[in-house]
Protein backbone atom coordinates (compact mmCIF):
# COMPACT_ATOMS: atom_id res chain seq x y z
CA UNK A 1 0.00 0.00 0.00
CA UNK A 2 1.25 3.28 -0.74
CA UNK A 3 1.27 5.91 1.80
CA UNK A 4 0.84 10.00 0.85
CA UNK A 5 0.74 13.14 1.93
CA UNK A 6 -1.81 15.51 0.43
CA UNK A 7 -0.60 19.61 1.01
CA UNK A 8 -3.52 22.05 0.40
CA UNK A 9 -3.05 25.91 -0.32
CA UNK A 10 -6.26 27.61 -0.25
CA UNK A 11 -7.40 30.65 -1.72
CA UNK A 12 -9.96 32.83 -2.12
CA UNK A 13 -11.60 31.32 -5.66
CA UNK A 14 -9.38 28.21 -5.62
CA UNK A 15 -7.71 25.08 -3.80
CA UNK A 16 -4.42 24.21 -5.29
CA UNK A 17 -3.03 20.54 -4.04
CA UNK A 18 -0.40 18.26 -4.05
CA UNK A 19 0.05 14.92 -3.59
CA UNK A 20 2.96 13.31 -2.55
CA UNK A 21 4.27 9.55 -2.06
CA UNK A 22 6.29 8.83 0.92
CA UNK A 23 8.89 6.39 -0.08
CA UNK A 24 10.89 3.92 2.34
CA UNK A 25 12.96 6.22 3.51
CA UNK A 26 10.33 8.40 4.36
CA UNK A 27 10.99 11.51 1.73
CA UNK A 28 7.74 12.71 0.04
CA UNK A 29 7.82 12.51 -3.96
CA UNK A 30 5.25 14.33 -5.94
CA UNK A 31 2.90 12.24 -7.40
CA UNK A 32 -0.05 14.79 -8.81
CA UNK A 33 -0.85 18.74 -8.65
CA UNK A 34 -3.59 20.67 -9.86
CA UNK A 35 -6.67 22.72 -8.22
CA UNK A 36 -10.15 23.66 -8.55
CA UNK A 37 -10.52 27.11 -9.68
CA UNK A 38 -13.27 29.56 -9.89
CA UNK A 39 -15.11 28.50 -7.08
CA UNK A 40 -18.74 29.99 -6.72
CA UNK A 41 -18.28 31.68 -11.09
CA UNK A 42 -16.94 28.86 -13.24
CA UNK A 43 -15.50 26.39 -11.39
CA UNK A 44 -12.83 24.11 -12.91
CA UNK A 45 -10.96 21.17 -12.31
CA UNK A 46 -7.16 20.44 -13.41
CA UNK A 47 -4.85 18.26 -12.17
CA UNK A 48 -1.42 16.91 -13.86
CA UNK A 49 1.18 14.24 -12.54
CA UNK A 50 4.87 15.21 -11.66
CA UNK A 51 5.74 15.24 -15.28
CA UNK A 52 2.95 17.85 -16.40
CA UNK A 53 1.11 15.39 -18.19
CA UNK A 54 -2.92 15.98 -17.90
CA UNK A 55 -4.83 13.27 -15.53
CA UNK A 56 -8.10 15.50 -15.52
CA UNK A 57 -9.21 19.21 -17.23
CA UNK A 58 -13.34 19.17 -16.10
CA UNK A 59 -15.71 22.10 -16.25
CA UNK A 60 -17.68 21.59 -12.80
CA UNK A 61 -21.08 22.60 -12.07
CA UNK A 62 -21.07 26.32 -10.16
CA UNK A 63 -23.76 25.11 -8.15
CA UNK A 64 -22.40 21.84 -7.20
CA UNK A 65 -18.73 23.43 -6.48
CA UNK A 66 -19.81 26.99 -4.87
CA UNK A 67 -16.57 26.76 -1.64
CA UNK A 68 -14.26 24.63 -0.26
CA UNK A 69 -16.08 22.61 1.24
CA UNK A 70 -17.48 21.34 -2.32
CA UNK A 71 -14.06 21.62 -3.97
CA UNK A 72 -12.07 19.34 -1.24
CA UNK A 73 -15.65 16.72 -2.06
CA UNK A 74 -14.50 16.60 -5.77
CA UNK A 75 -10.84 16.66 -4.91
CA UNK A 76 -11.28 13.71 -2.85
CA UNK A 77 -13.82 11.78 -5.46
CA UNK A 78 -10.91 12.12 -8.01
CA UNK A 79 -8.16 11.33 -5.65
CA UNK A 80 -10.35 7.88 -4.38
CA UNK A 81 -10.58 7.00 -8.18
CA UNK A 82 -7.17 7.63 -9.19
CA UNK A 83 -5.55 6.36 -6.03
CA UNK A 84 -7.87 4.11 -4.64
CA UNK A 85 -5.21 1.81 -2.93
CA UNK A 86 -3.21 4.73 -1.32
CA UNK A 87 -3.22 5.37 2.74
CA UNK A 88 -3.79 9.21 3.81
CA UNK A 89 -0.90 9.71 6.34
CA UNK A 90 -1.89 13.82 6.77
CA UNK A 91 -3.20 16.97 5.40
CA UNK A 92 -0.53 19.78 5.33
CA UNK A 93 -1.91 23.40 4.88
CA UNK A 94 -0.45 26.75 4.18
CA UNK A 95 -1.61 29.39 6.58
CA UNK A 96 -0.09 32.33 6.16
CA UNK A 97 -0.34 33.60 9.71
CA UNK A 98 1.18 31.84 12.30
CA UNK A 99 1.03 35.30 14.63
CA UNK A 100 2.84 35.42 18.02
CA UNK A 101 2.54 31.91 19.63
CA UNK A 102 3.76 29.54 16.27
CA UNK A 103 7.07 29.65 15.57
CA UNK A 104 7.52 26.28 14.06
CA UNK A 105 4.64 23.87 12.25
CA UNK A 106 2.24 22.35 14.18
CA UNK A 107 -0.39 19.92 14.29
CA UNK A 108 -3.83 21.20 13.74
CA UNK A 109 -6.36 20.73 16.95
CA UNK A 110 -9.77 22.51 18.06
CA UNK A 111 -7.02 25.15 20.10
CA UNK A 112 -5.02 25.88 17.55
CA UNK A 113 -7.90 26.20 15.46
CA UNK A 114 -9.68 28.65 17.69
CA UNK A 115 -6.06 30.91 17.61
CA UNK A 116 -5.94 31.31 14.44
CA UNK A 117 -8.88 32.16 13.93
CA UNK A 118 -7.83 35.35 16.21
CA UNK A 119 -4.91 36.48 13.59
CA UNK A 120 -8.02 36.83 10.51
CA UNK A 121 -7.93 40.44 10.45
CA UNK A 122 -4.09 40.27 9.79
CA UNK A 123 -4.37 38.57 6.46
CA UNK A 124 -7.77 38.84 5.80
CA UNK A 125 -7.56 37.84 2.01
CA UNK A 126 -5.80 34.40 3.14
CA UNK A 127 -6.30 33.54 6.48
CA UNK A 128 -10.05 32.99 6.02
CA UNK A 129 -9.46 30.45 2.98
CA UNK A 130 -6.61 28.51 4.91
CA UNK A 131 -9.27 27.84 7.51
CA UNK A 132 -11.82 27.22 5.27
CA UNK A 133 -9.82 24.37 3.75
CA UNK A 134 -8.62 23.16 7.28
CA UNK A 135 -12.36 22.64 8.46
CA UNK A 136 -13.49 21.11 5.28
CA UNK A 137 -11.13 18.20 5.79
CA UNK A 138 -12.02 18.11 9.53
CA UNK A 139 -15.42 17.86 8.51
CA UNK A 140 -14.72 14.96 5.60
CA UNK A 141 -12.13 13.03 7.19
CA UNK A 142 -11.89 13.94 10.71
CA UNK A 143 -9.17 10.54 11.62
CA UNK A 144 -6.55 11.87 9.45
CA UNK A 145 -4.71 14.73 11.01
CA UNK A 146 -4.02 18.16 9.85
CA UNK A 147 -1.03 20.35 9.84
CA UNK A 148 -0.74 23.74 9.93
CA UNK A 149 2.60 25.50 8.01
CA UNK A 150 3.04 29.24 8.75
CA UNK A 151 3.84 31.78 6.23
CA UNK A 152 5.22 34.04 9.13
CA UNK A 153 7.61 30.78 10.73
CA UNK A 154 11.20 31.19 8.90
CA UNK A 155 11.02 34.80 9.45
CA UNK A 156 10.53 34.21 13.49
CA UNK A 157 14.28 34.49 14.22
CA UNK A 158 14.89 37.91 13.40
CA UNK A 159 16.41 40.46 15.55
CA UNK A 160 14.51 42.30 17.89
CA UNK A 161 15.18 45.67 15.84
CA UNK A 162 13.87 44.39 12.62
CA UNK A 163 10.70 43.22 14.30
CA UNK A 164 9.50 46.21 16.41
CA UNK A 165 7.79 49.39 15.12
CA UNK A 166 8.33 52.76 16.97
CA UNK A 167 5.43 52.14 19.17
CA UNK A 168 4.38 51.87 23.41
CA UNK A 169 6.15 48.55 24.38
CA UNK A 170 2.30 47.34 25.69
CA UNK A 171 1.48 46.95 21.98
CA UNK A 172 4.30 45.19 20.93
CA UNK A 173 3.82 42.78 24.06
CA UNK A 174 0.19 42.35 22.14
CA UNK A 175 1.85 41.36 19.18
CA UNK A 176 1.86 44.35 16.83
CA UNK A 177 5.18 43.69 15.52
CA UNK A 178 6.40 43.19 12.26
CA UNK A 179 6.18 39.76 11.34
CA UNK A 180 7.09 38.94 7.54
CA UNK A 181 5.38 36.31 5.34
CA UNK A 182 6.08 33.72 2.20
CA UNK A 183 8.73 32.48 4.91
CA UNK A 184 7.58 29.03 2.81
CA UNK A 185 8.80 30.30 -0.23
CA UNK A 186 11.97 31.76 1.16
CA UNK A 187 12.66 28.44 3.51
CA UNK A 188 12.82 26.63 -0.05
CA UNK A 189 14.82 28.67 -1.67
CA UNK A 190 17.73 28.79 1.34
CA UNK A 191 17.66 25.05 1.34
CA UNK A 192 17.95 25.28 -2.18
CA UNK A 193 21.23 27.66 -2.13
CA UNK A 194 23.80 24.87 -1.19
CA UNK A 195 22.61 22.58 -3.97
CA UNK A 196 22.13 25.21 -6.87
CA UNK A 197 24.32 28.06 -5.66
CA UNK A 198 26.89 26.67 -2.99
CA UNK A 199 28.90 29.90 -3.93
CA UNK A 200 26.34 32.19 -1.84
CA UNK A 201 24.39 29.86 0.00
CA UNK A 202 26.49 31.07 3.55
CA UNK A 203 26.96 34.32 1.83
CA UNK A 204 24.52 37.96 2.23
CA UNK A 205 21.52 37.26 0.01
CA UNK A 206 18.16 38.86 -0.85
CA UNK A 207 15.69 37.03 -2.33
CA UNK A 208 13.07 38.29 -4.27
CA UNK A 209 9.56 36.37 -4.56
CA UNK A 210 8.02 38.78 -6.83
CA UNK A 211 4.21 37.01 -7.89
CA UNK A 212 0.78 38.65 -7.29
CA UNK A 213 1.68 38.93 -3.67
CA UNK A 214 5.44 40.01 -3.61
CA UNK A 215 8.07 40.41 -1.13
CA UNK A 216 11.96 40.28 -0.83
CA UNK A 217 13.52 38.83 2.59
CA UNK A 218 17.50 39.28 3.54
CA UNK A 219 19.24 36.12 4.12
CA UNK A 220 22.82 35.89 5.96
CA UNK A 221 24.12 32.02 6.05
CA UNK A 222 20.42 31.06 4.89
CA UNK A 223 18.53 32.48 7.79
CA UNK A 224 16.25 35.43 7.69
CA UNK A 225 17.21 39.00 8.75
CA UNK A 226 14.97 41.10 7.76
CA UNK A 227 11.95 41.10 5.40
CA UNK A 228 9.89 43.52 3.50
CA UNK A 229 6.18 42.72 5.12
CA UNK A 230 5.36 43.12 8.17
CA UNK A 231 2.48 43.22 10.54
CA UNK A 232 0.15 42.24 7.89
CA UNK A 233 0.42 41.54 4.22
CA UNK A 234 0.46 44.84 2.30
CA UNK A 235 3.57 46.30 3.57
CA UNK A 236 6.78 46.81 1.36
CA UNK A 237 6.61 46.03 -2.74
CA UNK A 238 3.85 46.96 -4.62
CA UNK A 239 1.44 43.82 -5.44
CA UNK A 240 -1.06 42.78 -8.10
CA UNK A 241 -3.69 44.42 -6.04
CA UNK A 242 -2.00 45.46 -2.56
CA UNK A 243 -0.72 49.10 -1.43
CA UNK A 244 2.88 48.29 -0.09
CA UNK A 245 4.12 50.71 2.03
CA UNK A 246 2.33 53.91 2.71
CA UNK A 247 2.66 56.72 4.90
CA UNK A 248 -0.07 55.72 7.46
CA UNK A 249 -1.17 59.72 7.70
CA UNK A 250 -3.05 58.47 4.31
CA UNK A 251 -5.12 56.37 6.06
CA UNK A 252 -5.94 58.93 8.44
CA UNK A 253 -6.99 61.27 5.70
CA UNK A 254 -8.89 59.05 4.12
CA UNK A 255 -11.01 57.70 7.46
CA UNK A 256 -10.91 61.58 8.73
CA UNK A 257 -11.21 63.67 5.44
CA UNK A 258 -12.80 61.60 3.11
CA UNK A 259 -15.31 60.09 4.94
CA UNK A 260 -14.12 56.62 4.36
CA UNK A 261 -14.72 53.47 6.50
CA UNK A 262 -12.42 50.67 7.98
CA UNK A 263 -13.86 48.28 5.38
CA UNK A 264 -13.74 50.50 2.73
CA UNK A 265 -10.05 51.13 3.06
CA UNK A 266 -9.15 47.39 3.54
CA UNK A 267 -11.00 47.08 0.16
CA UNK A 268 -8.66 49.91 -1.31
CA UNK A 269 -5.55 48.68 0.03
CA UNK A 270 -6.05 45.08 -0.43
CA UNK A 271 -7.94 45.05 -3.67
CA UNK A 272 -8.04 47.97 -5.41
CA UNK A 273 -4.30 49.43 -5.32
CA UNK A 274 -0.68 48.13 -6.47
CA UNK A 275 -0.22 47.41 -10.24
CA UNK A 276 -3.95 47.36 -10.75
CA UNK A 277 -4.31 50.95 -8.72
CA UNK A 278 -1.79 52.40 -10.40
CA UNK A 279 -1.85 51.08 -13.93
CA UNK A 280 -5.91 51.07 -14.44
CA UNK A 281 -5.48 48.24 -16.78
CA UNK A 282 -4.82 45.01 -14.91
CA UNK A 283 -2.86 43.05 -11.85
CA UNK A 284 -0.69 40.99 -14.13
CA UNK A 285 2.46 41.78 -15.17
CA UNK A 286 2.47 39.93 -18.53
CA UNK A 287 -0.42 42.33 -19.64
CA UNK A 288 0.80 45.66 -18.30
CA UNK A 289 4.66 44.89 -20.46
CA UNK A 290 2.34 43.81 -23.62
CA UNK A 291 0.01 47.64 -23.02
CA UNK A 292 1.02 50.58 -24.48
CA UNK A 293 -0.99 52.80 -22.27
CA UNK A 294 0.82 54.65 -19.81
CA UNK A 295 -0.72 53.81 -16.74
CA UNK A 296 0.72 50.31 -17.52
CA UNK A 297 4.24 51.70 -18.05
CA UNK A 298 3.98 53.79 -14.54
CA UNK A 299 3.08 50.35 -12.75
CA UNK A 300 5.64 48.69 -13.96
CA UNK A 301 8.01 51.40 -13.63
CA UNK A 302 6.91 51.96 -10.29
CA UNK A 303 6.90 48.13 -8.96
CA UNK A 304 10.74 47.67 -10.42
CA UNK A 305 11.79 51.17 -8.43
CA UNK A 306 10.64 49.66 -5.26
CA UNK A 307 12.05 46.69 -6.05
CA UNK A 308 15.38 48.18 -6.09
CA UNK A 309 14.83 50.77 -3.08
CA UNK A 310 13.92 47.73 -1.21
CA UNK A 311 17.34 45.89 -2.18
CA UNK A 312 18.88 48.65 -1.13
CA UNK A 313 17.77 48.69 2.37
CA UNK A 314 18.18 45.10 2.77
CA UNK A 315 21.83 45.15 1.83
CA UNK A 316 22.72 47.89 4.01
CA UNK A 317 20.71 45.40 6.44
CA UNK A 318 23.24 42.66 5.74
CA UNK A 319 26.25 44.57 5.79
CA UNK A 320 26.80 44.05 1.97
CA UNK A 321 25.48 41.70 -0.79
CA UNK A 322 26.75 38.68 -2.50
CA UNK A 323 23.57 38.20 -4.69
CA UNK A 324 19.77 38.36 -5.14
CA UNK A 325 17.99 35.56 -5.86
CA UNK A 326 14.86 35.57 -8.26
CA UNK A 327 11.56 33.59 -7.75
CA UNK A 328 7.99 32.91 -7.50
CA UNK A 329 5.62 33.74 -10.73
CA UNK A 330 6.75 37.11 -12.05
CA UNK A 331 10.49 36.36 -10.62
CA UNK A 332 11.00 33.05 -12.40
CA UNK A 333 9.29 33.99 -15.62
CA UNK A 334 9.49 37.49 -16.68
CA UNK A 335 13.28 37.80 -17.65
CA UNK A 336 12.10 41.50 -18.75
CA UNK A 337 11.55 42.38 -15.00
CA UNK A 338 15.02 40.71 -14.10
CA UNK A 339 16.58 42.34 -16.82
CA UNK A 340 15.09 45.93 -15.40
CA UNK A 341 15.95 45.57 -12.03
CA UNK A 342 19.51 44.34 -12.57
CA UNK A 343 20.10 47.43 -14.59
CA UNK A 344 19.25 49.47 -11.92
CA UNK A 345 21.09 47.78 -9.40
CA UNK A 346 24.25 47.59 -11.79
CA UNK A 347 25.63 50.17 -9.53
CA UNK A 348 25.82 47.16 -7.36
CA UNK A 349 28.43 45.79 -9.72
CA UNK A 350 25.47 43.18 -10.87
CA UNK A 351 26.62 42.44 -14.62
CA UNK A 352 23.14 40.98 -16.09
CA UNK A 353 24.00 38.36 -19.04
CA UNK A 354 21.30 39.05 -21.46
CA UNK A 355 21.36 35.48 -22.81
CA UNK A 356 21.38 33.42 -19.21
CA UNK A 357 18.56 35.60 -18.73
CA UNK A 358 16.32 34.72 -21.40
CA UNK A 359 17.28 31.30 -20.70
CA UNK A 360 15.83 31.61 -17.50
CA UNK A 361 19.30 30.77 -15.57
CA UNK A 362 19.83 29.71 -13.28
CA UNK A 363 22.67 32.27 -12.88
CA UNK A 364 21.44 35.35 -15.13
CA UNK A 365 24.84 37.50 -14.22
CA UNK A 366 28.39 37.55 -16.03
CA UNK A 367 30.95 35.39 -14.28
CA UNK A 368 33.31 37.56 -12.08
CA UNK A 369 30.08 39.76 -11.43
CA UNK A 370 30.85 41.45 -8.27
CA UNK A 371 27.11 40.46 -7.38
CA UNK A 372 25.75 37.81 -8.68
CA UNK A 373 21.71 37.33 -9.99
CA UNK A 374 20.48 34.22 -10.15
CA UNK A 375 16.49 32.60 -10.84
CA UNK A 376 15.33 29.21 -8.46
CA UNK A 377 11.79 28.00 -8.83
CA UNK A 378 10.22 27.98 -5.75
CA UNK A 379 8.24 25.25 -3.99
CA UNK A 380 5.98 26.04 -0.88
CA UNK A 381 3.57 23.12 -1.55
CA UNK A 382 7.23 20.70 -0.66
CA UNK A 383 8.33 22.53 2.22
CA UNK A 384 4.62 21.96 3.72
CA UNK A 385 5.11 17.81 2.85
CA UNK A 386 8.74 18.23 4.09
CA UNK A 387 7.27 19.89 7.34
CA UNK A 388 3.74 17.78 7.62
CA UNK A 389 5.94 14.18 7.50
CA UNK A 390 8.42 15.45 10.16
CA UNK A 391 5.21 16.01 12.48
CA UNK A 392 3.48 12.75 11.67
CA UNK A 393 5.66 10.64 10.54
CA UNK A 394 4.46 7.19 9.36
CA UNK A 395 2.93 4.50 11.81
CA UNK A 396 5.43 1.92 12.49
CA UNK A 397 3.45 -1.03 10.44
CA UNK A 398 4.16 1.79 7.22
CA UNK A 399 7.83 1.96 8.24
CA UNK A 400 8.47 -1.60 8.62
Amino acid sequence: MTDAILVLNAGSSSLKFRVYAVDASGKPGLMAKGQVEGLGVRPHFVARDAQGASLADDSLSKDAVSGHADALSQLATWLRSRYGGTRLLAVGHRVVHGGVKYATSVVVTDAVLAELERLVPLAPLHQPHNLAAIRAVQARLPQVPQVACFDTSFHRGHPELADRFALPETLYAEGVRRYGFHGLSYEYIARALPRVAPEIATGNVVVAHLGSGASMCALRAGKSVDSTLGFTALDGLPMGTRCGAIDPGVLLYLIAEKGMSAKAVERLLYKESGLIGLSGVSNDVRDLLESDKPGARLALDYFVYRINRELGALSAVLGGLDAIVFTAGIGENSPEIRARVCRAAAWMGIALDERRNRAGGPRITADGAAVSAWVIPTDEEGMIATHTLALVGRPAAAAS
